[in-house]
C-alpha cells in the first residue's frame, strides 16, 4: 500500500508550527516571510528529516483573497523540494480564488516531484 512510499505529512499553517515542527528558523522566518523559497526550502528540509526520508516537499504560499501585498500579492506560491541533496524552490503566481489557488499548487507540487523522480530515473 502506500504506507511503502508515503510517511506522512504535516500542516505547519503557523510560523510556531513551522519553527517548533518542521525546525525552520527563526531568523528564516524573519528575514525573508512565511511565503518565500528560503522557508519553502527549509519546510521540505524539516518533512525530510522529520519522516526520514529521501523526499521532503513544501508549500507556501497566499491563497486569498486576503493578506496579499504589493511585494507578495494573492496568489504567490513557493513549492519547497528537498530530495536528497537537492535542494529547490519553485515559484508561482496564481491569479484565481482560493480554492482554486490551493488545488493548482497542490496539483503542480505533486506534478514537481513526478518530474523529479522521473528524471532521477532516466539520468
Amino acid at each position: 500500500g502506500i504506507s511503502s512510499v508515503y510517511a506522512g505529512g504535516i500542516i505547519a499553517y503557523s510560523n510556531d508550527q513551522k519553527i517548533n515542527i518542521l525546525n525552520v528558523k527563526e531568523e528564516i522566518l524573519e528575514e525573508h516571510g512565511a511565503v518565500s523559497e528560503e522557508t519553502a526550502i527549509s519546510m521540505a528540509i524539516g518533512i525530510q528529516k522529520k519522516f526520514s526520508t529521501d523526499i521532503g516537499i513544501s508549500t507556501t504560499g497566499i491563497a486569498g483573497p486576503g493578506g496579499g501585498t504589493n511585494k507578495k500579492p494573492v496568489g504567490l506560491v513557493y513549492i519547497g523540494l528537498a530530495y536528497k541533496d537537492i535542494l529547490r524552490a519553485y515559484k508561482f503566481n496564481f491569479s484565481h480564488d482560493r480554492i482554486s489557488n490551493k488545488m493548482i499548487t497542490s496539483q503542480v507540487a505533486l506534478n514537481i516531484l513526478r518530474n523529479n523522480l522521473l528524471n532521477q530515473i532516466n539520468n
